[in-house]
Formats: C-alpha cells, structure tokens, sequence
C-alpha cells in the first residue's frame, strides 16, 4: 500500500510550497535592498553637491546591501589610483537582512489558520528560502562589479551563503519551537546567551563613557566631517549603525586582548602599544589616549568578570539536582558557546579599511573568543559550584529532628525497681 505522504496530490503541494518559499526568498532580499536604496536615494537627493547620478547612488546601495551580509568591498576611487578593500559592516544594517531571511523561513512553516496549507520540509524550507535570497544576491554582485563599489567575489562567496542559510536556519529553528538536544545543553546555550548580552551591555557602557569623556574631539571630528546639513545627517546616520560595533569593541577591550587600531598599534586596558593610524570618526574619538593604562582603563575588566559570574550563577542555579561534574561540565559548555559568539561578533565587527597599515581594524576574532572561553571557564565554574552546592542545602527549619528514645527503668539485682506507691500498702 502505497503511504500517504507519497499521494501525488501530496508531493504536488510540498513542490508548490518549495516554490512558494523560494519566491519568498527573494522577495525578502528585495525588500532589504530596497530599504537601502531609499535611504541612499534620499541622501543623494539632498546632497546639495551630488557627485554622481541616480545609477551610482544605486550602485552604492548595492554596495551597502552587500556589505551588510559580511562582503568586502573594493573602493577604486582612491587618491592613490590603487583598489583599496573596506570590509568593516555596519553591524546595525546588518539585522536588517538576517531578521527578513529569519521571518521568511519561519513563516514558511506556518500552516495557516485552518492548518491545511502546505508545508515543505525543515531542511527544505531553509534550502528553497536560502535559495530564492542567494540569487538576487548573485545578480547584486555582478550589478556591483560596474560600480565604484565592487564587491570581493571571495568573501561573497564565503560569507554571503552562510549568512543567509544561517540566518534561515534560525528561523526554521523558531518554527519548530527552538527545539535543543537535551537539559543540559539547553541551560548552556542559555547561560552563554546572558553572558553574551551582559559582555555587550558592558561594551555599549564603556564605550558610552569614553564617547561622553572625549565629547569635545567627537565632536570636533563631527563637524568636520561635513557642513552641510544633509551630509551631518548622513554622518548621523552611519554613526548610528556603527553603535553596535561600538559595542563589540568596547567587550573586546574588557576580555583583554583589545582590538587593532591599524598593523602595529593595539589598545587594551594595559594601554595604547604602537602608532594608531586612525581616520577623523566620532566614534573614533572615544579611543583611549596613547601611554599606559590606568585603573580607569583597568575598570573595563569588570564588565567580563561581571558576565562570567551571571553566566555561572544560571547554570549553578539549573544543575541542582546534577553531580558536580555535570554541573562543571555544563558551566564550561556555557563558556564555549560564549566565546563561540563572541568569536562571530568580533569577526563582523571588525574589518579591513584599507591597504597598508588601514587593513586591520577592530578586534581579533579568535583572540576575543578564546579570552570569552578563559573567563568563563576561570570565573564561571567556580561560581556554578558554589551556587549549585548552595542551592542543596538543606535549611535548619527544614531538617527532620531527631525523635525522643525512651530511657528504661533502672534494674535492681533482685527484680525491676517499683516505686513505693505502686507495691501498695504495707502488712
């Protein structure tokens, strides 16, 4: 007898589903770049001194939308006359696009109000959707290789499909309710997600401050970066995107390796090595003075030390009723996690501006992950022992109280001793 999800009528409506994801696929790369289009149209609108046409504001919008998805791209207009590459992207343009290809995957799982719409598979809801996305994607790399921005056709074809199948995958994940393989892997991807957000929290603050410190030459760097109106507002614009790379590298400067300021110049918290080649940003304005670093500079490792100790009180907390080998096992699983996110993080954040000493910027990726792993597992462990042996305590009120033993009556050699009222009157 031949199964039910055989039925022709079956397999057409999984084929029309698959075809359906696809197109949605490309739908939401379109509406990405879109987006971007605009807002690049609407800058070159308002430039009161537009250096190109509508096509190269198009092929700028390209450009963004490319780099947004981890692409370097390739400026050829330089004083020089020699291409120079630009790989930071703006970490903010880059939800953009991972949050459409997320959306995407996870409503093609949806089966509708009556549930009677056809769905395809998990894997092939990420391949169709990945698919439909890639190629609009691909017809954006060759549009971009006419423009003053093209793109790097190695790291397109590395970062640009992982990025958009992890980003599916994600969201075929949240369709099907963030299933995860077992208790104790779910508490350290959970832990590593607080210690994750805590090590950005803490990066967004301490750049914040150093930004607030040094307001004075961030803003001087503002206005001289344009004087008309609409080109502060662009800067405006771009600072804002760059807010959560901002963040990435104020963690990284925590977790101690710190992050580069061109070849040869480094700033952690031990102070500034070397000589920054560092080009007029507001934000670049928050960058710690040359010379070594004081206490102030020292106080930046708390934020680590911070979120190791959260990190190991949420597993301390779940592996109560767990031996300490399982809990410490899990506290050190929570700190791998972690340091694998931060390790992605500091990888977007960071990039190329240029050749010669401007092609390396930000942080080392593999040096703030293992930093992340260090801290978590120096700090983390300890911490989920001391609150997992804490929370199997049993309080004082709580424990049983010994019960009252009967002490026998004394006996005399010859017989049990009566007391004199119980033998009775004497004869």
């Amino acid at each position: 007898m031949t199964h039910v999800t055989e039925h022709p009528l079956v397999q057409g409506g999984r084929s029309a589903a698959l075809a359906t994801a696809c197109v949605r696929g490309g739908v939401a790369a379109g509406l990405g770049l879109g987006a971007l289009a605009v807002l690049v149209i609407a800058a070159w609108i308002s430039s009161p001194y537009p250096d190109s046409g509508p096509v190269g504001a198009l092929h700028v919008a390209a450009g963004i939308w490319l780099l947004a998805h981890g692409v370097d791209l390739i400026r050829t207009d330089t004083l020089s006359g020699l291409p120079a590459p630009l790989g930071i992207a703006p970490l903010l343009l880059v939800a953009l696009p991972v949050w459409l290809v997320h959306r995407t995957a996870r409503d093609t799982l949806d089966p509708g109000d009556d549930g009677s719409r056809p769905r395809p598979s998990p894997g092939g809801a990420v391949a169709a959707v990945a698919g439909g996305y890639l190629l609009v994607a691909a017809a954006v790399v060759i549009y971009s290789e006419s423009g003053p921005l093209p793109a790097d056709l190695v790291t397109a074809g590395l970062w640009l499909p992982a990025v958009v199948t992890g980003a599916a995958g994600a969201g075929v994940w949240t369709a099907l309710g963030r299933p995860l393989p077992g208790q104790r892997a779910a508490a350290a991807l959970r832990a590593a997600g607080l210690g994750t957000l805590t090590l950005l929290g803490g990066g967004a603050v301490a750049a914040a401050v150093s930004l607030a410190w040094h307001a004075g030459r961030a803003q001087a760097s503002f206005e001289g970066l344009a004087g008309e109106w609409s080109g502060r507002v662009t800067v405006l614009l771009l600072v804002l995107a760059l807010l959560p790379n901002a963040a990435v590298w104020g963690a990284a400067y925590g977790l101690g390796p710190g992050f580069a300021l061109g070849t040869g110049a480094l700033a952690t918290p031990l102070g500034l090595v070397g000589d920054p080649a560092v080009p007029p940003f507001p934000l670049l304005a928050a960058l710690p003075a040359g010379g070594r670093g004081t206490w102030v500079h020292w106080a930046a490792a708390a934020v680590p030390l911070a979120a190791a100790v959260l990190q190991g009180h949420r597993v301390g907390r779940a592996s109560r009723a767990w031996a300490a080998r399982e809990a410490a096992l899990t506290a050190f699983g929570a700190a791998g996690a972690c340091g694998a996110a931060v390790a992605a993080l500091a990888a977007a954040a960071g990039g190329p501006l240029g050749t010669g000493r401007l092609s390396a910027f930000g942080p080392v990726w593999w040096q703030a992950g293992v930093a992340a792993v260090l801290w978590g597992a120096c700090a983390g462990i300890p911490v989920a022992l001391g609150v997992r042996a804490w929370g199997r305590r049993v309080p004082r009120s709580r424990r049983p109280r010994p019960s009252a033993v009967p002490v026998p009556a004394p006996v005399a050699a010859g017989g049990p001793l009566v007391p004199s009222a119980a033998r009775g009157p004497r004869r």
